[in-house]
Order: C-alpha cells, then structure tokens, then sequence
C-alpha cells in the first residue's frame, strides 16, 4: 500500500448522514458515537489545515419514493424534522456547507459536484454512516465524476459487520484508497 499524501489545496472531507435520525440505529461494526467522534476529528484537521469540510444530510421526510421491495419508512407518517438535522458532536460549524439530499448518494440531485469543482477539490475524503448506503453511493457517483476517494474505514459504520466488511474489503479498494482517520488526518498537508 503506497503512502497517502492528501494536499489540502485539493482535497475536501465529505461526511455522511451524521444526524439524529442515522446515529441513533443500531450500526456494526462501529458504533455510531465513535464515527461521529472520528468524524468531528477530521473536520477539526481539515478546517486546520484550510481544506474544505462537508457536512451532508438527508431529509427524511422527503425522502425520494421509489417502487420497491423494502420501503424507506412510511411517507404518510414521516419522521419528525429532528431526525434530519446534524447532531451537534459531529462538529458542524456554521460556517461549513451542509448538502441535503433525498436519497442515498450526496451527489443525486444536489450542487455538491458544482461546489467541489468550484474549489479546485480533486480528491474526497469519504466518512459517515452508512457503509452501504450513503457512503458507498456517494463513493461510486464520486468515482463516475472523475473524483480520487479515500475511505477512512474506522470512521464509516454499517447496519452489520458483514456489510461494511464486505465493502472495505472487496468494492471500496477498488473505488479508492481505504486507510484509517488517523492515516487520513496524517496524510493531510
């Protein structure tokens, strides 16, 4: 595995989903005060070394409705506003953009590629909860975009410890570079 070096100039840390209504399930194979704890880390490296920090939500009373086999919840009771906004431990600062989505990727129907490109960002480092949802799908959008993405593994979370395995070991090194949030924030310069 070759030495990561992350130039500030061109990397942005994108963070996932981190709100009340996602830190609140049961996740493996971290749990998810300790994701939020890595992630409110990063930031603060990243907000120290002048790159550019993220934060990402998704609305979840407005979710997009789609034909499928498991439902999102039930559109006709939707969860209190709460539940999408961002937990004040991760971090967020006001002066941080905060991307709200309605589905899983943060690239879907919002101007996070606009913002990015804008700034000069040509890798993302990628955190939040979780693994196989919002992470992985806005890892894969990232990649098809032309984007480097570095996936701090300790600093994501699944449902299960065999999904976000799963991810990290076959799918994520193929998108990117998989380290931990402590290589990740030495890395950054």
């Amino acid at each position: 595995m070759d030495k990561l070096t992350l130039s500030s100039k061109t990397t942005a840390l994108i963070l996932i989903d981190l709100q009340h209504g996602i830190v609140g399930i049961d996740t493996q194979p971290y749990p998810a005060k300790s994701v939020v704890e890595k992630s409110a880390i990063l930031a603060n490296r990243f907000r120290d070394k002048k790159a550019m920090v993220i934060y990402v939500r998704v609305d979840l009373s407005k979710m997009i409705q789609l034909p499928v086999d498991v439902s999102h919840g039930d559109p006709k009771t939707p969860p209190p506003p709460i539940a999408s906004e961002l937990v004040p431990e991760s971090g967020v600062q006001q002066d941080d953009p905060v991307i709200t989505k309605r589905h899983w990727s943060a690239f879907s129907g919002t101007d996070l590629e606009h913002r990015l490109r804008l700034a000069g960002v040509e890798t993302i480092v990628i955190a939040g909860i979780a693994t196989n949802f919002g992470v992985e799908s806005t890892a894969r959008s990232a990649v098809g975009l032309g984007f480097a993405v570095v996936l701090p593994e300790d600093a994501t979370t699944s449902i299960s410890a065999d999904a976000h395995n799963f991810a990290y070991q076959l799918i994520f090194p193929m998108l990117g570079r998989v380290r931990t949030a402590a290589e990740v924030s030495e890395a950054l310069v």
